[in-house]
């Protein structure tokens, strides 16, 4: 089956069409993504009504361009996906608008994907990973730890208590005067830094559950830029050093304790995998490498390019679901907050109504 992916939650404004066979396996046959960074870089963070009216402006051209990349038409395909949460809901509401137009004029069954669960069964697009798997759910707005074992079917083992990593990260360089999106940024003068310079905290390491907290480190690389104010070039680079390899370190205790638990609960994970876009992110990829052999599994961590917010990822949800019969009606709503393991694989009492209606 051949389904259509529109992505529209935060950011970036993404279609593709990705191809999903009778054996499992998937092939991404287009996969478009306009970034919005430009437009939103002079405030230092996403400004969620400039996001929802570029979605509206780019959003049909990008449909076109990713139908046309992938040398297919509408009545070729199998279905519509979109993200219809969690995210900023104006460009939530953008995205799942326009699937549900082209399901009823294509009559074409609609698929309202969760954009973590999406997340969630890249692993299965690019490495055909079978369930169960531990879920290392990375990104702006959320830090996770999720048992993965089959669609539709989510345990959250372990989440933040209070800022996303990616958050972290952004505020860090937003303090630190670098520039946005903050991650890279971070990462980049890392590289040039002493991470033993400072001595930041570890929140909650040692604890048996698998949650994290990065509020408190924060504000303690805060108080130490304070103290050393005005910062030379030198400084920022080893607080960023400082800073990350106390998020690493976060990220190694937690996830130990994670697999732990899952260990406890579901038996051995077939692979840990790694999702969002700290994901991308070198120095944590090699602790999680590191963390995976030392529990006897491997790492699946995607591409940088669909760790990231993309129109793939949606469009391979899509099909997930759609093999399993799972459709959903046109009045589908968006929503803003939308927890994975509020997702379901219980196929609705009635068919999708991605008709004409009289």
């Amino acid at each position: 089956m051949v389904v259509l992916g529109i992505e529209t939650t935060c950011d970036e404004t993404a279609a593709a069409l990705v191809e999903r066979y009778e054996d499992g396996r998937g092939k991404i046959l287009s996969n478009v993504i306009f970034s919005q960074v430009s437009e939103h870089a002079a405030f230092g963070g996403v400004v969620p009504e400039i996001a929802a009216r570029a979605h509206v402006e780019a959003l049909d051209l990008i449909i076109a361009k990713a139908m046309t990349q992938a040398g297919r038409t509408y009545d070729k395909l199998d279905g519509i996906a979109a993200a219809a949460g969690p995210g900023l809901i104006g460009g939530v509401i953008v995205g799942l608008t326009t699937a549900k137009s082209i399901a009823l004029v294509t009559e074409k069954p609609l698929i309202a994907v969760n954009h973590l669960e999406a997340h969630a069964l890249t692993a299965r697009l690019t490495d055909a990973t079978p369930f169960p798997y531990c879920l290392f759910l990375a990104s702006g707005g959320h830090t996770q730890v999720v048992a993965v074992r089959g669609v539709g079917n989510y345990v959250r083992l372990g989440t933040t208590l209070d800022d996303a990593i990616g958050e972290a990260f952004d505020k860090t360089a937003k303090l630190l005067g670098l520039g946005y999106p903050g991650g890279p940024q971070v990462e980049r003068e890392a590289e040039r830094g002493d991470a033993a310079r400072f001595a930041l905290p570890r929140p909650m390491s040692g604890r048996n559950d698998a949650n994290f907290s990065l509020s408190g480190l924060k504000t303690a690389l805060r108080l130490e830029a304070e103290k050393i104010a005005p910062l030379s070039d030198q400084d920022v680079a080893d607080l960023c050093a400082s800073f990350q390899q106390a998020v690493v370190d976060v990220v190694l205790d937690r996830l130990r304790a994670g697999l732990r638990l899952f260990r406890g609960q579901y038996g051995a994970p077939t692979a840990l995998v790694a999702a969002g876009g700290v994901a991308a992110n070198q120095a944590i990829r090699k602790v999680l490498h590191r963390l995976a052999f030392e529990v006897g599994t491997v790492l699946v961590a995607p591409p940088v390019e669909l760790c990231t917010d993309n129109g793939a990822m949606i469009a391979w949800a899509g099909a997930e679901r759609l093999a399993m019969g799972l459709t959903d009606a046109l009045d589908a709503a968006p929503r803003a907050r939308w927890p994975l393991d509020e997702v379901t694989g219980v196929r609705p009492p009635a068919p999708y109504r991605a008709v004409k209606q009289n």
